[in-house]
């Protein structure tokens, strides 16, 4: 049976089951420009590496696994795969009448390597321009004598904000996420509505995704522009 005919098999096996939450669709956001060698890994190719890792990691994956993993819908994760089939990525085997394999081929093998290596590159190259955006502004409010800061976020990016905040002798007084999350960064995680407990001069806002609509809703809060700083 040839790879296509098994995507399509394994859709008619769950077509009664309950579909997978998340429909998100694999062509969303501005990020599916063609990147320059340094520029921001396209939504497909994401997309790919992310397919093309779930599938090497487990050689028993499902298609609806991988929907959940992708946080696709079912239907919309068989129309990928397909495509993946069509590029020579995937091939699929029955090994039961019911019961489908997914396998990276050596061309997706090397699709993967190619994408691990240009998001490594592309993660150093971002690492490097936000330390060094970060630094120039909280070098200009040491001058200011602003040296109480507090981090919004608890993900990778505040690490790497407190990173710089540690660097300069700054202070760090606070950290706020959306809701309580015990302890980051030897901080208790505040919502980020109790910001007027903790007396700061700077917040950082520690997110590469959507900064402008965080900005806006932080602005919304009562916490003045010219106190937030974002990492670029």
């Amino acid at each position: 049976m040839r790879g296509q005919s098994c995507v399509h098999l394994e859709e008619l096996n769950h077509h009664s089951m309950k579909p997978a939450p998340a429909a998100t669709d694999i062509h969303t956001t501005s990020g599916a420009q063609a990147p320059g060698r340094h520029g921001a890994p396209r939504v497909e190719d994401r997309r790919n590496l992310q397919a093309l890792a779930a599938i090497a990691e487990d050689a028993q994956i499902t298609q609806r696994n991988l929907a959940n993993k992708l946080g696709m819908a079912l239907g919309l994760t068989n129309i990928y795969l397909k495509r993946l089939v069509r590029k020579g990525y995937v091939k699929c085997v029955n090994v039961q009448s019911n019961r489908l394999r997914y396998l990276l081929t050596p061309t997706g093998i090397a699709e993967k390597t190619r994408l691990t290596f240009e998001f490594m590159e592309y993660s150093l190259v971002l690492y490097r321009q936000v330390r060094q955006h970060l630094r120039a502004v909280l070098q200009s409010a040491v001058h200011e004598n602003r040296r109480r800061i507090a981090i919004h976020g608890t993900g990778e990016a505040a690490e790497l904000a407190y990173l710089s905040v540690a660097e300069l002798g700054l202070e760090l007084v606070g950290v706020f996420d959306g809701v309580e999350a015990g302890q980051f960064l030897g901080q208790p995680v505040r919502p980020i509505e109790a910001h007027r407990s903790v007396a700061f001069d700077l917040l950082v806002v520690a997110t590469l995704e959507r900064t402008e609509l965080v900005v806006a809703g932080l602005v919304e809060l009562g916490i003045e522009r010219d106190r937030l700083v974002t990492l670029r």
